[in-house]
């Protein structure tokens, strides 16, 4: 009974193209360098930055994580007195806005703010960052608090 099973199972393997002590054949034969060269099959490991660099590249947001790295790395980039003095809050089509402390800050980073584009354009590419727009301190409004007065308050002061 054994004899019958092994014989028809060579019949089946000839039908299909076997022969006996042959190697079976692959997909894709591959040389030994080639299945022990990383990167080769789509299928091997693939290292995390690779991957999220294809990530960011397929979706379109290279520039965007770039400028979030300088922001994230506000004090290497600007320097210690400026960065204790002023912060970026957002950066859409090519504009920073930084936010400074105080208005003597803000006028003297309104003059920095071309030396501050070419720093950026060094660190993240050209035509990244295209302006610098600087805001002053946000000062408090008279719209709640103890002070606050209904209608037009303080401006109205003419009758």
């Amino acid at each position: 009974m054994a004899k019958q099973s092994l014989a028809r199972f060579r019949a089946v393997a000839r039908s299909k193209g076997y022969r006996p002590g042959e190697k079976p054949r692959g997909r894709s034969p591959l040389s030994a360098a080639e299945r022990d060269a990383p990167g080769v099959h789509a299928r091997d490991p693939q290292t995390v930055s690779s991957t999220m660099s294809s990530l960011f590249r397929d979706r379109g947001w290279v520039q965007e994580i770039s400028v979030g790295g300088v922001v994230g790395r506000w004090r290497d980039v600007v320097g210690d007195q400026i960065a204790d003095h002023c912060t970026p809050e957002t950066f859409a089509d090519g504009v920073l806005v930084v936010r400074t402390d105080s208005t003597a800050w803000a006028q003297q980073l309104k003059m920095l703010a071309p030396q501050l584009v070419r720093r950026m354009a060094e660190d993240v590419g050209e035509g990244v960052v295209v302006d610098v727009r600087v805001l002053g301190p946000a000062g408090p409004g008279f719209g709640k608090g103890k002070r606050a007065v209904r209608g037009r308050g303080p401006r109205d002061t003419w009758g």
